[in-house]
């Protein structure tokens, strides 16, 4: 396919119309693949692949072809100019980007000319991980923002999709859709591991039949809370009751 493009920064925002002004709706991360819809002033519309989301990026540097290999295991891999610890940079490459290695040398890859990162940060690109409390766990204490899809900043349904993603299986990006894609209960009194929970614009995850985490926006950051307290506190907050309970 001609119309196929990858990105080439740690992560790129996707806003909801052409400019930066609007709200941020996504991020798409370094090797996430994407079609172009169409040139817009300094912004291109696009959809991606992975989940066909549409949103707006702004023009910079892509590639036209990559053939990822290995994918980013841990929450955020530091970004070196030579295959040295002393040449450490400010940059990182987020949790599931997807890589090319190109160069091997000091137990270091490099993926972009004088760009490395630690080859025992990666996992191939096919590898599996089901334990979602170790995926989920890596981004706590990470800040809360709307449409964010790394340590920089990540949502509630992101949260829950990049696990998704990182086991190469198709999950929506936005709770709207999310909570469609699944059978499950609507009245549940006890949870377990692995409970997905549901309310109109918010979801979070059980890593037990006591505690679960999410990212949420009333704290500003992604943390554990108790089960229970949790579903009273939204219900008393923000006036929603669970819509829907779904198995990870």
């Amino acid at each position: 396919m001609k119309n196929r493009y990858f990105c080439r920064s740690p992560y790129l925002n996707v806003y909801e119309s052409a400019t930066t002004k609007s709200n941020l709706s996504s991020q798409i991360l370094y090797g996430e693949k994407f079609q172009i819809i169409q040139k817009k002033k300094k912004f291109l519309k696009i959809r991606t692949s992975y989940d066909k989301y549409v949103g707006f990026i702004k023009v910079g540097k892509l590639y036209k072809k990559m053939n990822q290999t290995h994918k980013v295991s841990v929450l955020k891999s530091k970004i070196y100019s030579k295959p040295l610890r002393k040449f450490s940079t400010n940059k990182f490459l987020p949790f599931s980007s997807e890589i090319e290695i190109l160069e091997k040398k000091n137990k270091f890859v490099m993926f972009e000319k004088n760009k490395w990162i630690s080859f025992n940060e990666l996992e191939i690109l096919k590898k599996k991980s089901i334990d979602f409390t170790k995926i989920l766990k890596l981004f706590l204490g990470c800040k809360y923002e709307w449409g964010g899809k790394s340590s920089d900043g990540i949502d509630c349904s992101a949260l829950l999709q990049i696990f998704y993603k990182f086991n190469n299986k198709f999950f929506p990006r936005d709770t709207i859709d999310q909570v469609k894609i699944k059978k499950g209960f609507i009245n549940k009194k006890v949870f377990k591991k692995g409970d997905i929970i549901f309310w109109r614009g918010h979801v979070a995850i059980c890593l037990n039949s006591n505690y679960l985490i999410h990212a949420y926006g009333p704290k500003k950051k992604v943390l554990i809370m108790p089960i229970n307290k949790t579903i009273k506190l939204i219900e008393k907050t923000a006036n929603l009751k669970i819509i829907k309970v779904v198995s990870i």
